[in-house]
């Protein structure tokens, strides 16, 4: 294995892999730190973990675990994954995390790059914008578990790093690899080990990647590993060659636990054709709603490929944050959605579609898969995933704000032909 990469979620895992395996390597996604050797002579190995909204400490830990396995494989570099919206809290756990892999890896600098220009995530003079709106202003800044309201990286990192943040910016990544080496050079000089890096289209994004060609440790969103295969084809190491994927029969289901603009509307317009049941954090605490009713729902309404969501307005999740609490809703839902997930599939569900990163974790989680394997994508940063069985699941996971308007049931018909 070449390129180790450490996912603080689900959805951002098959994301990056998604843009591996376009890029040219050999890909597979692994559900936690797994036991043993790999399998299978992969060239990327990405381990999916769910460490984004835990304690630090505790993601910390997971993240050296995941480091330690990617090392035994003899990854000669390491990618720290987290989402293009910089999900996360003055407390972390993007910092931290980044601080512990550059100490176990007695690495002097890491880049600090969230940018992912497809989806409108672009960083210009350290702050990030998503689209035409900067980031405290998108939507990110009312999110349930990570409310981003600071557009400012370095101001948002350092509340939770011990060193000081430097920045590469624009000007100096236009002017390409050589200067982005020499900057960096100088930032880590400076005592600055986290450097936040400007990049606006994806030509930045590579030549970031080139000039990142001998970094032991990279950070970023999944943009800043587009250029990241081009230097290990250029040494002969990529074979541009993927295994074969099987098509999948059988029913298909949709679950979307985000409340994302995004997810919104993508819900909105699949119950447009689609049986959907919606399941309010109040009922399902106070009993009045079950997984068997959900369940129950799904099987009477299979044949027209139906959904379950959460997915709500911010003010309708305030509520019951401030009535239940924040952690009982959100371990509520997630209970729910994992035991949702094993009845589809002993129902016989064998396409899976899953909106929002902690629902994602959660239902891959309760299902047990050991890794999954990157088919092509759907739309930018969802790729099919296939978890090999007999028979063999479908599954697309996508974050919550990514994806078409019509994501849905697209994704339920790509699944098929992965």
């Amino acid at each position: 294995m070449l390129l180790g990469i450490i996912a603080d979620d689900f959805t951002g895992a098959s994301d990056i892999a998604n843009t591996l395996a376009r890029g040219g390597m050999n890909t597979v996604q692994f559900v936690g730190v797994p036991d043993g050797q790999a399998l299978a002579d992969y060239e990327a190995g990405v381990v999916a973990l769910k460490t984004r909204s835990i304690p630090a400490a505790e993601a910390v830990a997971q993240s050296l675990a995941a480091l330690d396995w990617l090392r035994a494989q003899g990854c000669r570099q390491f990618l720290f994954k987290y989402c293009s919206t910089f999900d996360s809290t003055p407390d972390g756990n993007i910092g931290p995390v980044a601080e512990a892999l550059l100490d176990a890896l007695s690495a002097p600098v890491a880049v600090v790059c969230p940018a992912f220009p497809t989806t409108g995530r672009t960083i210009y003079m350290g702050h990030l914008f998503v689209k035409d709106r900067l980031l405290s202003e998108s939507g990110m800044e009312k999110h349930p578990l990570n409310p981003m309201t600071d557009p400012d990286l370095r101001r948002w990192l350092a509340l939770q790093t011990r060193g000081p943040v430097g920045l590469i910016p624009y000007p100096v990544v236009r002017q390409g690899a050589d200067s982005v080496r020499a900057m960096l050079d100088r930032e880590a000089a400076a005592g600055r080990r986290l450097v936040v890096t400007d990049a606006i289209v994806d030509d930045d994004l590579f030549a970031l990647g080139a000039a990142l060609d001998d970094a032991l440790l990279v950070t970023g969103g999944s943009g800043i590993a587009l250029g990241l295969p081009r230097n290990f084809e250029k040494k002969g190491l990529v074979s541009g060659v993927a295994s074969p994927l099987p098509s999948i029969d059988g029913t298909g289901c949709a679950l979307s636990g985000s409340c994302s603009t995004a997810s919104r509307a993508q819900v909105a317009a699949f119950l447009e054709d689609h049986p959907g049941l919606a399941i309010m954090p109040g009922d399902l605490i106070d009993g009045r709603v079950t997984a068997a009713d959900a369940l129950g729902f799904v099987e009477e309404h299979l044949a027209a490929e139906p959904m379950v969501y959460s997915t709500a307005d911010p003010e309708e999740v305030t509520a019951a944050q401030d009535r239940y609490g924040r952690e009982t809703v959100a371990s509520a839902i997630e209970t729910l959605f994992a035991e949702l997930a094993v009845g589809l599939v002993a129902m016989g569900v064998r396409r899976l579609i899953v909106g929002g990163g902690e629902t994602s974790g959660a239902v891959i989680t309760a299902l047990k898969l050991d890794a999954l394997r990157i088919g092509r994508e759907i739309d930018p940063g969802v790729p099919i995933l296939i978890a090999d069985g007999d028979p063999p699941l479908g599954l697309a996971l996508k974050s919550g704000n990514f994806g078409a308007p019509d994501f849905f049931a697209k994704a339920l018909r790509a699944v098929e032909s992965p």
